[in-house]
């Protein structure tokens, strides 16, 4: 899925005056989440914790409150759901330090699930808690969704994955037996 850049929200005139602060200041929760997301035109569902999540085919980008109300943090957390093993670990290393290194978002790390599965997590943080510009507030949550994306793009074609993805023999085409 890609997102049009003109999908890029406009909220136009003055946002909600109990979230108002001086000078356009807000402090943002999950229904202006929720409005971006629409506006965006993403579907979204909320989880058995409270947290929004968006899916595409390969991932879901989750966005998150958390802490304390004057230190309170807003996370856009994406999962790729693209399995690796343990000893893939190396190489996703020096590649995921390579975007790391290159790019400001998402900051990309491993996470190795009980199963000995590995998989990639990527990560943009905000605070929040005395509030923010709803500008600034809007453009960063959709810069770390376009990156989230982009990040899926990279990875597989840095990782050689499209190529791997494109030459698997259809079911019951080159079986040798």
């Amino acid at each position: 899925m890609s997102i049009d850049p003109s999908s890029i929200p406009n909220f136009g005139g003055q946002p909600d005056p109990e979230q108002t602060g001086p000078e356009g200041v807000v402090i943002p929760n999950q229904d202006l989440v929720k409005q971006l997301l629409e506006q965006m035109e993403l579907k979204y569902v909320v989880d058995d914790e409270g947290d929004l999540a968006a899916p595409w085919e390969d991932f879901r980008a989750y966005f998150m409150f958390r802490g304390e109300e004057d230190q309170q943090i807003f996370a856009v957390r994406t999962f790729y759901d693209r399995p690796y093993t343990v000893d893939d670990k190396p190489m996703l290393h020096e590649a995921i330090d390579d975007w790391n290194r290159r790019t400001l978002w998402p900051k990309v790390y491993t996470h190795t699930n009980d199963d000995g599965s590995v998989r990639l997590i990527g990560e943009a943080q905000m605070l929040i808690g005395l509030g923010v510009g709803l500008e600034h507030f809007v453009s960063s949550t959709v810069s770390w969704v376009r990156a989230s994306i982009e990040f899926d793009k990279w990875v597989i074609e840095t990782l050689g994955l499209e190529k791997d993805a494109e030459s698997k023999p259809e079911e019951g085409e080159g079986d040798e037996g």
